[in-house]
């Protein structure tokens, strides 16, 4: 990996001397079967509230988003067989989940021309974090780890956080107005644990470990993809140069990010400050040396 592809050290940046490398998630959704055990898993440890059954009209997906009570979203799309895409017979060698829908006849010869989509979304711990930017209180702040975590005790519901994520993450709840968002279980990182949806996941759909790491094997898994005829495969949220600066979870996708439910082009709304502050003060020396040269004429 070149210099130009890696990520830049936000734990260093934040202060934190000699820190550990920066850790997230790498999600192949190729190989997610929407078990939802990330979801349960997530819940039962960090004691989120469950938020109610609803399947919203959408297939199977009880949650519909990702939200305060909501730390990990199983999301389930539902879709006509794109015709470069494999039949499903054939999915089993590419290490991927294949199904019959109901009602249709047994056996790979009675299979639809419908897939199913299924992708394990959570927060994204950027590198230019935009909640991180506009938090008032510093109740938000980048760990050791190179994530990103809210804490309860410092909150004070303001929401700015909330406008601040260009991906829709992090919410607020109710009852006490408090953010709320994955901290890729930063508890269980101090114990030298993985994050509970990383080890409850049956199929390694959702990978931990070290960042770095983590790009390299999904650069390779895409080239794997790739050359079994899966060309629609592509990764989000890995590059440096995107709107975010890279994710610390990203995910390797067999379609548009929207089909999703994830944004195209992300970009943190703070991204501009610097160059915002920097053409404001500018501006302020360029007012004020006019008014010295004003005030200075007038004495004259």
């Amino acid at each position: 990996m070149s210099v130009e592809d890696r990520l830049p050290d936000v734990a260093g940046e934040a202060g934190h001397a000699g820190h550990p490398p920066r850790v997230g998630f790498f999600t192949d959704t190729s190989v997610c079967i929407g078990c939802k055990a990330c979801e349960v898993a997530c819940k039962e440890w960090n004691a989120v509230p469950e938020d109610g059954l609803d399947l919203l009209g959408m297939s199977f997906d009880n949650t519909g988003a990702l939200g305060a009570n909501s730390w990990r979203h199983v999301a389930f799309v539902e879709q006509p067989r794109p015709p470069t895409a494999p039949p499903p017979h054939a999915t089993e060698d590419l290490g991927m989940p294949s199904f019959d829908l109901p009602g249709a006849k047994t056996g790979t010869g009675g299979r639809t021309d419908f897939r199913w989509l299924m992708s394990s979304d959570v927060c994204k711990h950027c590198t230019h974090a935009g909640c991180l930017d506009v938090c008032p209180t510093g109740a938000l702040f980048r760990t050791e780890f190179g994530t990103v975590v809210v804490q309860q005790d410092i909150c004070n519901g303001c929401g700015y956080c909330v406008s601040g994520c260009p991906y829709g993450v992090i919410d607020r709840r109710p009852d006490d107005g408090r953010a709320q968002k994955c901290t890729l279980c930063y508890d269980r990182l101090h114990d030298g644990l993985e994050p509970a949806c990383a080890k409850a996941c049956p199929t390694d759909s959702i990978q931990f470990g070290e960042l770095d790491e983590l790009r390299e094997r999904a650069a390779r898994r895409v080239e794997q993809l790739h050359e079994r005829g899966v060309p629609e495969a592509r990764l989000y949220g890995h590059a440096p140069a995107d709107g975010v600066g890279g994710a610390g979870a990203f995910f390797l996708l067999l379609d548009e990010p929207e089909v999703y439910g994830l944004p195209p082009d992300p970009v943190v709304p703070t991204r501009e400050l610097p160059a915002m502050w920097k053409y404001a003060g500018m501006a302020a020396s360029a007012l004020l040396a006019a008014a010295v040269a004003a005030f200075g004429g007038r004495r004259r």
